[in-house]
Order: C-alpha cells, then sequence, then structure tokens
C-alpha cells in the first residue's frame, strides 16, 4: 500500500509538472506560435498513439491563435491602408512630377525658340536668318550705294560734257553771228558800191 501511494504521488507529480509545463505555451509572451505549439505537443501526456492536452490550455492557445491571426490581419489593413496611401502619394508625385516636366519642356522650348509674326523659330536658325537677311540688305546697300556713286560720277561726266558742249556752241553761235554780221556789211558794202555804180 505504502508503495501504490508512493507510486501515484509520483504519477501525480509527473502529471502535475507535465500539466504545468504545458501550460507554459499560454504563460510565455516571447514566443512565435510555432514555439508554443511545439512546447504543448512536447510537454503534454501521451496515451498509447495519441497526446492528452487540457481543454483550456487548447482554448487558451485558440484565444493566443485568434489573437495572433488578429493582429496579423490587423498589421495586414494597415499595411494595406499605408500601401493605399503610398499609392496616392506616388500618383501625386507623377502627376506633379508629369506637370513639372511639361512645364520644363515649355520653358526649354521657349529657351529655344522664338515667335515672330505668329511663326515658331528655333533661336539658332533665327539667328542665321536674320544673319542672312542682314548680309543680304549689306549687299543691297552697298550695291545701291555703288550704283548711286557711279550715276552720280556718269552725271557729274555728262554735265561736263553738256557744259563743254554748250560752251562750244556758244563760242560757235558767237563766231557765226560774227561772221554773219561780217558777211552782212560786206554784202552792204557790196550792195553799196553796186549802187554807186549804176548811179553813175
Amino acid at each position: 500500500m505504502k508503495r501504490t501511494t508512493i507510486l501515484l504521488i509520483c504519477v501525480l507529480a509527473v502529471v502535475g509538472v507535465s500539466a504545468q509545463t504545458a501550460s507554459d505555451a499560454l504563460e510565455r509572451d516571447n514566443q512565435t506560435l510555432r514555439e508554443r505549439y511545439l512546447v504543448m505537443k512536447n510537454k503534454s501526456q501521451n496515451y498509447q498513439e495519441y497526446k492528452v492536452i487540457k481543454e483550456n490550455i487548447l482554448d487558451g492557445m485558440w484565444r493566443i491563435i485568434q489573437d495572433s491571426l488578429n493582429q496579423k490581419q490587423a498589421s495586414i489593413r494597415q499595411a494595406h491602408a499605408e500601401i493605399n496611401n503610398l499609392n496616392k502619394e506616388l500618383d501625386q508625385n507623377k502627376a506633379a512630377l508629369k506637370g513639372k516636366e511639361e512645364s520644363m519642356q515649355d520653358v526649354m522650348y521657349d529657351s529655344t525658340h522664338i515667335s515672330v509674326l505668329g511663326i515658331d523659330f528655333d533661336k539658332g536658325f533665327f539667328a542665321g536668318l536674320i544673319g542672312v537677311i542682314l548680309i543680304v540688305l549689306g549687299l543691297v546697300i552697298a550695291v545701291i550705294y555703288y550704283t548711286l556713286k557711279m550715276m552720280r560720277k556718269n552725271l557729274a561726266e555728262k554735265i561736263e560734257l553738256m557744259n563743254s558742249i554748250s560752251s562750244e556752241y556758244e563760242d560757235y553761235k558767237r563766231r557765226a553771228m560774227d561772221k554773219q554780221t561780217k558777211l552782212s556789211r560786206e554784202l552792204q558794202n557790196e550792195r553799196n558800191k553796186l549802187q554807186e555804180l549804176g548811179s553813175l
């Protein structure tokens, strides 16, 4: 009887120790679910090929699992909310970046182009065009100046020639008048001589 009592006390002690150690799976907060499950499985009693686990330990384990799942789902929801917020921010940043790129393209276009009479020109092309126009205008002015100079020279030569001809003509006219006057006098003298001869 004494032996049976001692044996019974030993069995109860082992069962009590096993039960308490199986409840360790519920008490430690720093364990993962897998670690809790392994503690519960290893520290629970065996009955033939089955594991004997107290119902309150199973219920506690279920609560812990539920709490873990709820925490995971809450963290997933929070992560989804943060992802959605980040996506919204990303979309806003993309839109802002697109607007800035468009404005930069407008600024770059405006910095490299000029509008004259409603026609857009590249500044380099426009500067070249203005240079060509100025060179052509310079050549036209030089040709006009040269032409005017030549015309002025020709005009001066013609005026000089005309003055020379005019002066020669005046000399010729004066000489002719003198000749005519002289001839008129001689003719008159001859007439007078004839008249004198006729009256005799």
